[in-house]
């Protein structure tokens, strides 16, 4: 086995390499992510990615997301292939005006599009993560079919592979999967998605503005950036909501497919951390069926 220097450094010490900056102090314990403090009292956040094509997944959603110059991300200091620094964001609180502006950003970031439904961002690996769970980027023309194929079904057989859901249950997706076309209302272009956006990744800066973290930023369809908003809660929802549609109206019965979009991240969390999340899939499943009779 190789013995590589960034093998042995700490968050520290990688943050003054990819910087060119001596590191004064950390703040807090010396995990992932770290908080550290550049000379002149500058604090950045520095990350380590273990997974081949981690970080680069990531810098790469990062640098995309921005280019839409829509909702804000933390500039990306310095970065290789094992590690990445980051701006560090003043948080503050949420306010019902900030949310309002979130949602109207978050329409004009959708709004920037993608070259197909599963498109990583350029430059990104097709191989990439959402958390800690292995999620592919492979582009394709049509939404039902490649959400089945790639967000869909890949975690309902690991979740049966690990024994988080029951081989019988695996059918309850496959339906869905296969009304998908009836399921998913009017068709619409691949949207720029952040991909992994629940409420611990969206920061409300002191400032008054959102930034947006950990991406899994790909292709995809509008709806499931705010379906998992919904899912896993956020502040004055309905105000971040009111500011999207104003900008960029959703089509109508978009409220009634907000569980076909939850499938994705909730069999996500199925794979990551057990049978309860498994449970709540299949209850949104079988809701979702329910629609069509």
């Amino acid at each position: 086995m190789v013995d590589r220097d960034e093998d042995r450094e700490d968050p520290g010490q990688a943050a003054s390499r990819l910087t060119g900056r001596p590191v004064t102090g950390t703040r807090g314990d010396s995990g992932s992510p770290a908080e550290v403090i550049l000379d002149g009292g500058t604090p950045v956040m520095v990350k380590r990615g273990d997974a081949p094509g981690a970080v680069r997944a990531e810098v790469t959603g990062l640098r995309w997301l921005a280019a839409a110059g829509a909702v804000r991300v933390p500039a990306v200091l310095g970065h290789d292939e094992r590690w990445m620094v980051t701006e560090r964001v003043p948080t503050g609180h949420p306010d019902p005006v900030t949310a309002q502006r979130f949602g109207q950003a978050l329409a004009v970031l959708h709004a920037a599009g993608a070259s197909d439904f599963g498109a990583p961002p350029p430059g990104g690996p097709e191989d990439a993560f959402i958390g800690l769970a292995p999620m592919r980027n492979v582009p394709d023309g049509e939404w039902p079919r490649w959400y089945a194929e790639h967000r869909v079904l890949p975690y309902v057989r690991d979740a049966v592979d690990r024994g988080t859901l029951r081989p019988g249950e695996a059918a309850v997706f496959e339906r869905v999967c296969a009304r998908l076309p009836g399921l998913a209302g009017p068709a619409e272009p691949p949207a720029r998605l952040h991909g992994d956006l629940w409420n611990g990744n969206v920061l409300w800066g002191a400032d008054g503005e959102v930034r947006l973290i950990d991406p899994a930023a790909h292709g995809g369809h509008r709806e499931t950036d705010l379906a998992m908003l919904r899912l896993f809660g956020c502040p004055f929802l309905e105000q971040v909501l009111a500011g999207y549609e104003q900008t960029a109206p959703l089509a109508p019965g978009w409220r009634e497919r907000v569980g076909v979009h939850q499938l994705f991240p909730l069999l996500v969390h199925a794979v990551l951390f057990g049978r309860g999340y498994a449970e709540q899939a299949l209850t949104v499943a079988r809701g979702a069926l329910s629609l069509m009779g």
